[in-house]
């Protein structure tokens, strides 16, 4: 079936857009305009009333399950998927189809909360992958809207190469703000955010903000100090963190020096240069935390709530807590996606270990969304849906990638690791969520209760961190640290006297997966 005859030397490469749509019908003149990137020969759609229409020259096939299967394509042929508000349950009825017509190249434009009011660009279509069809639908924001706040303002994100902080630094693009600061650690990933930063805004993605790469370090309490009296920036989202449970049991000390000290000298010089929102990313492991960097981040809640209730001046502390992220660089899906390219096993931690899930463009949108609706003192979580099981995941992306579980990719279980639970919690047992009128976005309240005395405990981790000469024995003491940690927060006492129960291979299934 030849989509469309045109008279012209048959291209390379024939794209076909899933959805005629107004964002499909952009893409579909933007590739007109470039020719380079091969010919829209057809829209495909299930609307009756565009069906047999032509816009622009290009026909309406459909419905699109009847036609797909008709198309003659090459290996080079490409389907870009133009459907911004599509259900996942859509979206995997779309992405089977496609994948039976014979299409090895799809493509998909983003969730809807990063299409602003329709304006759709060919350099936002990325290759489809497991996040696009797991988990729930995200809900739809007017990104517009929601970012109202910030336009004409300056704002710092930091750990801006980081999965969350680069998505958020991706959405601000479009909230009119007359500077955003890329605040990171890492140059490589700085470059990386910063170069695709600038190549969405030459190609018309959002407004024309001054972009400002930043390498610095949060530990550095003189140079944040420094560099917060030149940026004078009016909003602060703080995403930056070590995140990784297991390697942040091996090293206690630098999860708190990083997460807890650092976010301190932040605080700090957030509320001398007068910052007037400074919003907070914070994790599920807070809640009653059983490792190292659970600690760390609930020690940090606890900072910034304290600091919204201090009140001495004009910024307003917030937090956002929120559980997994889909595709995130220390999530599992890159993981599995390795173990499954080498032929597998797909390891899982435990048969009933779940996890709440969302994908990052969501979660992004609703922390852009809560710290402009937020109060000062406030704690938000968003609604993360229902948890989802490890195994249940990993069954599914095998599927993603034209495999069945257990028959041609293994599934090996291999134990929990060190600071790692079977379930994770999004709220304590002092803690009780609300419902606002902003849809995910929960309030937390808290009960009155005696509650470590956040100034003092974070001075008794000071010098553990910090080389004291007048308490040397305590410097990089994690022994210590963990007493500490252990003595002000209940559940980290607990955990340390439990046996965290695993499930562990045979050991002849142990060798065989090491080897």
């Amino acid at each position: 079936m030849n989509a469309r005859n045109t008279g012209k030397r048959q291209r390379t490469n024939q794209l076909y857009i899933i959805g005629a749509g107004f964002a499909g019908q952009t893409l579909a003149k933007e590739i007109g305009e470039k020719a380079i990137f091969g010919e829209v020969v057809a829209f495909l759609d299930d609307d009756p009333a565009k069906i047999g229409r032509r816009i622009e020259g290009i026909p309406v096939l459909g419905p699109i399950k009847d036609v797909a299967r008709l198309l003659r394509m090459n290996p080079a042929d490409e389907a870009i998927i133009a459907i911004p508000g599509a259900s996942r349950e859509y979206l995997k009825e779309l992405y089977g189809i496609l994948k039976k017509a014979g299409f090895e190249k799809i493509r998909i434009l983003p969730g809807i909360s990063q299409i602003i009011e329709g304006d759709a660009h060919l350099i936002q279509t990325r290759s489809i992958d497991p996040q696009d069809l797991l988990g729930r639908t995200p809900v739809a924001i007017n990104l517009k809207e929601s970012l109202r706040y910030l336009r004409g303002k300056r704002v710092l994100v930091t750990g801006a190469g980081g999965s969350i902080g680069s998505e958020l630094c991706r959405q601000l693009l479009s909230g009119g703000a007359s500077r955003l600061y890329l605040f990171g650690h890492g140059e490589n990933s700085i470059y990386q955010i910063d170069r695709e930063l600038r190549l969405l805004q030459e190609e018309g993605v959002g407004e024309k903000a001054v972009l400002v790469p930043l390498i610095g370090d949060l530990k550095d309490s003189a140079y944040m100090d420094y560099i917060m009296e030149k940026l004078r920036a009016d909003v602060v989202f703080h995403t930056a963190a070590y995140k990784h449970v297991p390697m942040m049991e091996e090293n206690p000390v630098a999860a708190v020096e990083n997460n807890l000290l650092g976010t301190e000298n932040l605080i700090n010089a957030a509320r001398k240069h007068g910052v007037r929102r400074f919003v907070h990313i914070t994790t599920d492991k807070a809640v009653e935390p059983v490792s190292v960097y659970g600690a760390s981040k609930y020690l940090c809640e606890k900072l910034v709530l304290a600091n919204g209730t201090w009140k001495q001046d004009d910024t307003n502390f917030m937090v956002v807590r929120f559980g997994n992220v889909l595709g995130s660089s220390g999530s599992i899906m890159p993981l599995f996606q390795k173990q499954i390219e080498k032929g597998g096993p797909v390891t899982v931690t435990h048969p009933d270990m779940r996890r709440w899930f969302m994908t990052i463009p969501e979660a992004c949108s609703l922390v852009l969304k809560a710290g402009g609706v937020g109060e000062n003192g406030g704690l938000y979580l968003l609604d993360m849906g229902e948890p989802v099981r490890i195994r249940d995941m990993a069954e599914q992306m095998i599927r993603f990638y034209g495999f069945e579980p257990e028959e041609d990719i293994k599934i090996a279980y291999v134990g929990l690791r060190p600071g790692e639970r079977l379930d994770e919690r999004l709220w304590s047992a002092d803690e009780s969520p609300e419902e606002t009128v902003y849809s995910r976005i929960l309030k937390v309240r808290r009960k009155e209760r005696k509650e470590p005395d956040i100034e003092l405990l974070t001075e008794s981790l000071r010098p553990i961190c910090r080389f004291d000469p007048e308490q040397p024995e305590k410097y990089r003491n994690a022994a210590l640290l963990r007493s500490i940690l252990q003595e002000a927060i209940p559940s980290m006492k607990n955990a340390a006297g439990e046996k965290v129960p695993g499930f562990i291979l045979p050991p002849e299934e142990l060798h065989a997966l090491k080897n």
